[in-house]
C-alpha cells in the first residue's frame, strides 16, 4: 500500500482535482475549437450557470485560463487558455482517441488541422526514443 505522503507527490493524483473532471475537460475542449464566452459555453455543454461559473473560476484559479474583459458596459469576459492549458490539447486528443476505440466510434464532429485540413490522428511519441507510447513496456522508478 502507497503512503499518503507518496501519492501527493505522484502528478496524476495532483492533476485529477482538475483534469479528473468530465465539465473542465469538455470546457477546455470547448476553449480549444474556439468558445471563449460564458453563453458560447452554456449554449455548447448545455451546463448549469451556477455548475458553468464555479468550473470556470476552478481553472481560472489553476492556472488553466484567464479571463479578459471584452466589454465594459455591460461588464462581460471571455476564457482564454494559459500556457498550461494549452499543455492540456494532447491529454484531450489521445482521450477523444481512446474513446472513439473503446467507447464506440460513432462521433458527432472530426478534429482537423486548420493548414491542411485533414483529420488529425493523435499519437504520443517518447522524445528520448522516438518510439509510439504503448508499443514497449515501462516500469515505473520510484524517487
Amino acid at each position: 500500500m502507497e503512503s499518503t505522503e507518496h501519492f501527493n507527490r505522484c502528478p496524476i493524483f495532483r492533476s485529477l482535482p482538475v483534469l479528473g473532471d468530465a465539465w473542465n475537460l469538455l470546457i477546455l475542449r470547448e476553449v480549444f475549437t474556439g468558445v471563449s464566452r460564458f453563453d458560447g459555453f452554456r449554449k455548447k455543454l448545455g451546463i448549469a450557470p451556477t455548475m458553468l461559473t464555479k468550473r470556470l473560476n476552478l481553472l481560472i484559479g489553476e492556472g488553466l485560463l484567464e479571463k479578459h474583459r471584452y466589454s465594459e458596459h455591460p461588464p462581460r469576459d471571455e476564457y482564454r487558455l494559459t500556457e498550461a492549458g494549452r499543455d492540456t490539447l494532447p491529454l484531450l486528443l489521445l482521450l477523444r482517441e481512446w474513446g472513439k476505440k473503446h467507447r464506440g466510434e460513432q462521433t458527432v464532429d472530426r478534429l482537423l488541422d486548420a493548414q491542411t485540413g485533414k483529420e488529425i490522428q493523435p499519437l504520443l511519441i517518447d522524445a528520448v526514443s522516438g518510439v509510439a507510447i504503448g508499443e514497449r513496456e515501462i516500469v515505473r522508478d520510484m524517487l
